[in-house]
């Protein structure tokens, strides 16, 4: 594993970790009746974290840049390998990227500094939809994991005849037991 993997690893891993812990409120929001205190709890969870210091903000598009940084440097390769597992990647990335910024941000600045002329069902339809956002991006964080433990799964096997020494045999689909025995007696 190279140093672009681990970029790439260590970025989706820690998004995971930070969705992950957004869960514990989501899960109550997206799939459990919804009461005052669930209401409660979620804004403010979601004010909290929408408070942060810029320092915490700052470190989280930091992060996200090395990810994309890591995946292009990955892609420049464009092997088969590369366009297929790190290029679904990227685009799996970006789509997270998008949905982060797309529904994420305003959803929390609806959440944690509303308009005073809008109701609180707003507020509460925002967190909603938060909720459903940071799932969407569970989602697609684990579908970079799994395409990036894919790549490293395929250049394993394709590794395998070569660090054994034989070649991998190439036979008919169609042949029998006897016919394979025969051609391998001719060469």
């Amino acid at each position: 594993m190279g140093y672009r993997q681990a970029a790439v690893l260590t970025s989706v891993s820690f998004f995971l970790g930070v969705l992950f812990i957004c869960l514990a409120v989501d899960y109550r929001i997206l799939f459990t009746p919804l009461t005052d205190q669930v209401i409660k709890d979620g804004l403010g969870f979601y004010t909290t974290f929408y408070n942060s210091p810029p320092a915490i903000k700052a470190l989280m598009h930091a992060i996200m840049g090395a990810g994309i940084l890591g995946l292009v440097g990955k892609l420049h390769k464009w092997d088969e390998s590369a366009i297929f597992f790190d290029g679904s990647s990227l685009a799996a990335f970006v789509f997270a990227i998008a949905v982060y910024l797309s529904v994420g941000v305003p959803a929390s600045k609806t959440v944690a500094a509303p308009l005073e002329s809008e109701p609180p069902s707003v507020q509460v339809e925002a967190l909603r939809v938060l909720s459903a956002g940071n799932t969407i991006m569970i989602v697609l964080l684990g579908a970079v994991l799994a395409l990036q433990a894919g790549e490293q799964y395929a250049r394993r096997i394709e590794a395998a005849p070569a660090t054994s020494g034989k070649p991998r045999p190439q036979q008919d689909a169609g042949a029998t037991g006897e016919d394979r025995k025969e051609s391998a007696k001719d060469k």
